[in-house]
């Protein structure tokens, strides 16, 4: 018998699934979050977005950097100050989101079609991890090791 080391994967032992690459260390946010808060912790983090979460920790919603800068030309066009502003007012209510067990070539397309930047995944309705197109591609250098010639 070959040891361990020396045994090939096959493509059953790659993993393929979207769970298995998502990321589950998440910076998430509230909607009652100050937007200036919400920004100031998107360029520290150096996120570009992030799910909103309500004290379930369900997801409601997603504030991305589009959301907020929309936000601050509209603010500016009224000459209206952003210091009460909160995420509730500006981020994504209608969130696509994909299941964990689709497969990672699959929401590779989905990426594709939606172009978006990111899927949250949500299980029995709480927000257990996203998925990213860095995540994707992580995933694509990790499989191509074992299957792509």
């Amino acid at each position: 018998m070959a040891s361990r080391k020396n045994q090939k994967k096959t493509a059953t032992d790659i993993p393929l699934k979207v769970s298995d690459y998502m990321s589950t260390k998440l910076i998430t946010f509230k909607s009652d979050d100050k937007l200036e808060n919400v920004i100031d912790a998107l360029i520290k983090n150096r996120i570009s977005g992030g799910p909103v979460v309500n004290s379930n920790n369900e997801l409601i919603g997603i504030i991305s950097e589009g959301d907020c800068i929309k936000h601050l030309s509209e603010s500016r066009y009224h000459n209206m100050p952003m210091n009460d502003d909160t995420v509730e007012q500006c981020m994504a209510k209608n969130v696509e989101t994909i299941d964990g067990n689709m497969n990672i070539f699959d929401a590779a397309n989905k990426f594709l079609e939606s172009k978006r930047r990111r899927f949250p995944i949500v299980e029995n309705g709480k927000l257990v991890g996203q998925i990213s197109q860095k995540d994707i591609l992580k995933a694509a250098l990790a499989i191509k090791g074992h299957d792509w010639k």
